[in-house]
């Protein structure tokens, strides 16, 4: 692996977990290396990966089991961060999200619930990242593709022929959240 400051890691953020892939080299020629799935809840605990659900369409509304599985959702991100990092090192981040809503702005009981733990997933990814003194960027999904075209200066045609690349690279599967850690990755390399 190159050196850390020539190493970015990309994360599709998602409720639980987050699609890693970690790209290096540089803007110019970079070339995936790892893809990896990261842990922010535990397999043990289901509700760990919904943390403000009681039931369907249900929000919960005990504190102390969501201080719970807030805690518990803590430390597995801090657990998986730090094996990935251990695994590939990386001196930038960059995160792409859903939105980044106020969940207090949410009128609906249910969504508030989701945009909670949007709020919860990628602020605990973003702290872990920056304890390991990873430098992070947040990106909201419908503006990434804009964001890369602005920041990679490249066009569309050689970002398409380098994500096919970085597709063969990694193998499958190479969906729209691998894309999307992917390209995030990279621009962090710009």
């Amino acid at each position: 692996m190159t050196a850390a400051s020539r190493t970015a890691i990309g994360f599709r953020v998602k409720s639980g977990f987050a699609v890693a892939v970690v790209v290096d080299g540089s803007a110019a020629a970079p070339r995936a290396v790892v893809r990896r799935i990261v842990d922010m809840s535990d397999p043990d605990a289901p509700e760990t990966r919904q943390p403000y659900h009681h039931d369907f369409f249900k929000s919960e509304r005990d504190s102390r089991e969501i201080a719970r599985r807030v805690r518990i959702v803590r430390r597995s991100a801090q657990a998986s961060v730090a094996a990935l990092l251990a695994d590939v090192g990386a001196a930038r981040a960059a995160l792409v999200v859903g939105s980044l809503i106020d969940p207090a702005t949410v009128g609906n009981p249910h969504i508030r619930a989701h945009a909670r733990e949007g709020q919860l997933f990628r602020t605990v990814l973003a702290e872990m990242l920056q304890a390991h003194g990873v430098a992070c960027d947040v990106v909201v999904d419908r503006e990434l593709p804009a964001q890369a075209w602005r920041r990679l200066k490249r066009p569309g045609a050689s970002v398409t022929r380098t994500m096919a690349a970085f597709g063969e690279a990694l193998g499958r599967p190479w969906r729209a959240d691998e894309k999307a850690a992917a390209l995030a990755a990279w621009m962090a390399l710009a």
